[in-house]
């Protein structure tokens, strides 16, 4: 009697022991692909802001050549992501822009901010409904010293 009651223990233990392993496997796995989804989303980050880096460089010696800045951004990330130019903003940063400086008593331009804004597309099923978007945007600014003024 007592020999089978020992077998009936053994049994519920192997049981409850699945159990515990098929909940906590799934909290694992789930923390698991939520630092793969946020290492992703770094990586992107990283990308993005490589890009407007390399938009700013181009910048710094092309001032007014602002397509050329986007193509520039957007060669630099082709082998990870595809940007759109209309995502990225370039603009002068400095005491006046070149028209009528003379007049307003204002320099040029001393530099050049390139900005890209990115959105990560989240893969987690479960996280969407908890923060209420499937997407998450980044946004990377560079700015850099113009080395070849615009105007003289």
């Amino acid at each position: 009697m007592q020999e089978n009651l020992i077998q009936k223990t053994e049994k519920h233990e192997r049981g409850q022991s699945m159990v515990e392993l098929a909940i906590s496997l799934i909290v694992i796995l789930y923390l698991l692909m939520g630092a793969v989804e946020f290492s992703i989303a770094l990586f992107q980050y990283v990308t993005i802001s490589d890009a407007a880096q390399e938009g700013a460089i181009y910048g710094s010696v092309n001032p007014l050549d602002t397509n050329g800045m986007k193509q520039r951004a957007v060669a630099t990330a082709s082998d990870i992501l595809v940007l759109n130019p209309a995502n990225i903003t370039v603009s002068l940063v400095g005491d006046g822009y070149c028209e009528g400086l003379s007049a307003l008593g204002l320099g040029p331009p001393n530099s050049i901010k390139v900005e890209i804004k990115y959105s990560h597309q989240i893969f987690l099923p479960l996280v969407t409904p908890m923060i209420g978007t499937d997407k998450i945007r980044l946004t990377a600014v560079t700015t850099n010293t113009i080395l070849q003024p615009p105007c003289g």
